[in-house]
């Protein structure tokens, strides 16, 4: 019985633990671990329980190794749960939040609208509620972009990076201010429409509507790595990436580019286990993969994420401080 009892603590305790040294690790190329490390943030909650059942039965060398992994694990993921000191960037001091110089802000908002089928209406509510400077949109269909022409997204939001396109590989900027349309990120069906916004404090912020293919299978996943490394780096020119990542802060190719100059604006805000998708049609737990990403300089006032009926993502929205 007491052997019994160590193989199961064991079946529990051991899985775990080589999820988190695979998680610290820079391993991160192959399926199924591409879609599987999205869950992190609950296998650091699966960790803690796997930690109270070795040491409620004894099992100490198992206990030993739990406890290794609930450090590795929630070193990873709870500083998402704690709002950054420093909101914005650069050592400027703040104050509930805000700049104390009241610098100038830009505001964000990103929507993945489910091969163009996402609510119209709703989505014009959420532009006329958040007042958006910028608005980035994933799987922007034609129709879909005809569609928030007729409901006057073009009156609020003049300036326009339009490339939609069937299926799931269009994407689109709106913008209050000038833009200057980029090359396109193209990899697979998946683009990443890409423009420099002009505001009128004189700062020009280069934006990507940010959507790499989807890691469904072995296939697919070199092409989500391409559509991820190609995003351009943070440092030099302020930058801003948002939209749906199809990746989570536990995706090495995210933290190459938080390591490269990014700050996240959920993690920033202390909203980083906010869910923004739910894989399989809402039959697994929720991950964050829609993200609004903020080059070194630009600080971060406020995230939230919203709802959009007839969309299988939840859009996100960020306040930013200008340089």
């Amino acid at each position: 019985m007491r052997t019994l009892v160590s193989v199961l603590v064991w079946l529990v305790v051991a899985p775990l633990a080589v999820w988190a040294a695979l998680r610290v690790s820079p391993y991160d190329a192959l399926w199924p671990w591409v879609p599987i490390v999205a869950f992190t943030p609950y296998a650091a909650a699966a960790s803690v329980l796997a930690l109270v059942l070795a040491g409620a039965l004894r099992r100490w060398v198992a206990g030993a190794v739990a406890l290794v992994t609930v450090a590795a694990l929630a070193l990873a993921v709870l500083p998402r749960w704690f709002a950054d000191g420093e909101p914005v960037a650069g050592g400027a001091s703040v104050a509930g939040g805000k700049s104390a110089a009241g610098g100038r802000t830009l505001r964000v908002l990103a929507a993945n609208l489910m091969v163009g089928s996402a609510d119209t209406a709703g989505l014009m509510d959420l532009v006329a509620r958040l007042r958006p400077d910028v608005l980035t949109l994933q799987e922007l269909t034609p129709k879909a972009a005809a569609a928030l022409d007729r409901a006057g997204l073009r009156k609020t939001l003049p300036q326009a990076v339009v490339r939609a396109l069937p299926g799931v590989g269009g994407s689109g900027i709106y913008s209050r201010h000038p833009l200057t349309a980029g090359p396109a990120i193209q990899f697979g069906a998946f683009g990443q429409a890409r423009a420099v916004l002009a505001e009128p404090g004189g700062t020009k912020i280069e934006v990507v509507s940010v959507h790499p293919c989807a890691p469904k299978y072995e296939g697919r996943t070199p092409c989500w790595r391409q559509g991820l490394v190609a995003l351009p780096r943070g440092g030099g020119a302020a930058r801003v990436l948002a939209g749906d990542f199809n990746a989570t802060l536990d995706h090495m190719p995210m933290r190459d580019l938080l390591a490269a100059g990014y700050r996240d604006a959920a993690d920033v805000t202390g909203r980083g286990f906010t869910a923004t998708y739910w894989p399989s049609g809402g039959r697994a737990p929720g991950v964050v993969i829609d993200h609004v990403l903020a080059s070194a300089g630009i600080g971060v006032r406020a995230f939230s994420v919203e709802s959009l009926a007839n969309s299988d993502h939840r859009p996100v929205f960020a306040e930013l401080t200008l340089p």
